[in-house]
Parts: C-alpha cells; sequence; structure tokens
C-alpha cells in the first residue's frame, strides 16, 4: 500500500465496513486508519465512477452484508473492486494520461461538484476555523467555533446520506449520466431498474474474465 500510494499528492479511501459506501480523499501525509480499504488513485474520474450508482450497486451485490442497516456491505478489493467492470478507457491499470474515453473530463467535473457540495455541508466556512499545523506539511486542523461544536460533530457522511438532501441526489444524478455515457449507455435513465444495470454490469464482467 505505501508503495502503491507513494508520490501521490492524494488517495481515496473507504470504509471497510460502512453504512452507506462512500468515497473520500486524504492527502498524501495522512497514514490511514486499519478500517479503510485505500485506493491508490488521485484522480477524479475514480472517484466519479467509484461513488457512482453503477459501482454502489455492484458493492450492494458481492460485497457481504453486516449489523442490521439494509445498505450496510462490507467493502473488499477481492470481491468487490476487482471484479467491478470499470468503463472501458478508464480502467485503474492505466496512468491519468493514457486515459482514452472521452468522458473523462465530464466525469471528473462532476465527482469535483459531489465532493465540494458534500465538502460545504461538513464543515461549514461560518462554523470552524482552520489552524495550521505545528509541523510543516501536515493539514490544516479544523477547529469549531465556540458555540459551534456539537453542530459539527453532526455533520458526518453517514447522517448526510441518510438524509440525503435533494441537492445531494442531484449531484449524484448528474454523475451518474456521465459516467452512463462513459459505458456507451445511450438509453440510461435515472428510472432503469437496478436489476438493468447490474445485469449489464455482469456481461461486462464476463466479456473481459
Amino acid at each position: 500500500m505505501r508503495a502503491a500510494i507513494h508520490g501521490l499528492p492524494r488517495f481515496l479511501v473507504t470504509p471497510e465496513t460502512p453504512t452507506h459506501t462512500v468515497f473520500a480523499w486524504l492527502p498524501a501525509g495522512v497514514v490511514p486508519d486499519k478500517n479503510l480499504v485505500v485506493i491508490p488513485r488521485s484522480d477524479d474520474a475514480t472517484f466519479g465512477i467509484l461513488q457512482s450508482r453503477y459501482h454502489l450497486l455492484w458493492v450492494q451485490a458481492l460485497g457481504s452484508p453486516y449489523g442490521n442497516h439494509p445498505t450496510a456491505r462490507r467493502y473488499t478489493s477481492s470481491s468487490v473492486f476487482l471484479t467491478f467492470p470499470f468503463p472501458a478507457g478508464l480502467t485503474p491499470d492505466l496512468d491519468l494520461a493514457r486515459y482514452t474515453n472521452p468522458h473523462a473530463d465530464a466525469i471528473a467535473k462532476a465527482a469535483v461538484e459531489l465532493n465540494e457540495l458534500r465538502e460545504t455541508w461538513l464543515n461549514p466556512r461560518e462554523w470552524f476555523d482552520r489552524i495550521p499545523e505545528v509541523v510543516a506539511g501536515y493539514p490544516d486542523r479544523i477547529v469549531a467555533k465556540p458555540g459551534h461544536e456539537a453542530d459539527l460533530q453532526k455533520r458526518t457522511l453517514t447522517n448526510l446520506y441518510n438524509a440525503r438532501p435533494a441537492w445531494l441526489d442531484n449531484a449524484h444524478k448528474t454523475l451518474d449520466a456521465a459516467v452512463a455515457k462513459a459505458y456507451d449507455w445511450n438509453d440510461y435513465t435515472p428510472a432503469m431498474t437496478d436489476e438493468e444495470i447490474l445485469r449489464r454490469l455482469l456481461a461486462l464482467n464476463h466479456a473481459r474474465a
């Protein structure tokens, strides 16, 4: 893992046992916790594909359930990540400079927008101060302003996705539409059933295997 993320300015992580499967960025100076799954990529297109409806459905189908929450699935590299059929020209074995899918930029743009919206909700600017760490090179610390300590503690991705406000849902729909074009699914609409999406993904998985 250390060799894989060496030299990257940031990398993707997701909890191994989440309530909702979500992906987030960690800066290079942070050591990931043992309960985080690390994806050694720094590009927004990969983030967008992994956070799309298609990958999340794959997680639901192949991740092992645990706990009582209906969406709780264990995220593992062997059964979930390594079997997921990424869009052609955007597979994880390619460097960013070798991406050939014409929809990579649209996916990246939608992913950036989703991430910025989530970050704004998680840490409203008027609720905290950003304080530099004592040691250079480490991320700034986010310190709640007086009176907002309890408010910030409630701002978690789990609580956000439990509520799933309209702005979050719309951002995901924009991302899903961009990723669908990368798969050449020109007939995709949000009304397409989960079963149909999984059927198409499984066909891609079999074709590549």
